[in-house]
């Protein structure tokens, strides 16, 4: 039997990347996890991949699309025991170039859609759940054309310390994971096809171990999050970077 028998998770943006490799190692331990995207296509190749799994499109940033995932999982009548707020929205724009709709569109996604998202499960949580925020090294390192972005990571860092405050008479373990550079789709959505390559040499150029992360190595870290093996921790930011930000 795995860890995770008979618990039930979500993972936002659970149809590629680091989501996706989140919801596969959940599964796998025996979690039925329900996942989110807003791609219909994306989401049921990824439910085939995953195993003991649900489905429910939509976008986080829409509180009915949120209200109707929370309606699946209060239908399974099993509660929620993890909950990996992962879904993030981000592209490049200096602060001359930032634009009122691309602030919108980059914290509409990254904060409030992560805040409702972990509002909307309190009714359902079981005593004893994690829930994991994803934040990003990007939060601490400046990087040029990501204010945005990075803004909206370094407020999900700040919500984690908040939240694990006010959840912890319920049982309730807050935590953040923060990936560093990590090899996802997103590279090539944020940067184009032309220019992927150049940005993956440019980043892996940044980390002490030489390489970009892989998706299931930020998923090992959500996984020891969601577990018992973190019962101590709380309030906590992971990093999952290869040293990036402790050199």
């Amino acid at each position: 039997m795995g860890q995770f028998e008979g618990k039930t998770a979500i993972v936002t943006g659970g149809s590629s990347g680091i989501g996706l490799a989140a919801a596969e190692r959940l599964a796998a331990e025996g979690a039925h996890v329900f996942i989110t995207g807003r791609n219909q296509d994306a989401l049921e190749s990824a439910v085939k991949t995953i195993g003991s799994a649900t489905a429910v499109a939509g976008d986080i940033a829409d509180l009915a699309d949120l209200d109707r995932l929370y309606a699946a999982v209060r239908a399974r009548g099993k509660g929620l025991d993890i909950v990996f707020a992962n879904a993030a929205a981000g592209s490049f724009a200096s602060l001359e170039e930032t634009t009122p709709e691309h602030f919108d569109q980059v914290f509409a996604t990254n904060v409030r859609g992560t805040l409702f998202t972990v509002q909307k499960a309190l009714p359902l949580l079981n005593k004893g759940a994690s829930v994991i925020l994803n934040s990003s090294v990007r939060a601490d390192d400046g990087l040029a054309t990501f204010g945005a972005y990075s803004a909206s990571k370094a407020a999900l860092r700040s919500y984690g310390r908040t939240w694990a405050n006010e959840l912890k008479d319920r049982g309730i373990r807050v935590n953040v994971v923060s990936p560093g550079t990590i090899d996802t789709p997103v590279l090539e959505k944020a940067v184009g096809a032309d220019k992927v390559d150049e940005a993956r040499a440019s980043f892996a150029a940044r980390v002490p171990l030489g390489r970009m992360g892989t998706p299931r190595e930020v998923a090992d870290a959500v996984l020891f999050l969601a577990s018992d093996q973190s019962s101590f921790i709380l309030g906590a930011n992971i990093y999952v970077d290869g040293g990036e930000k402790q050199f």
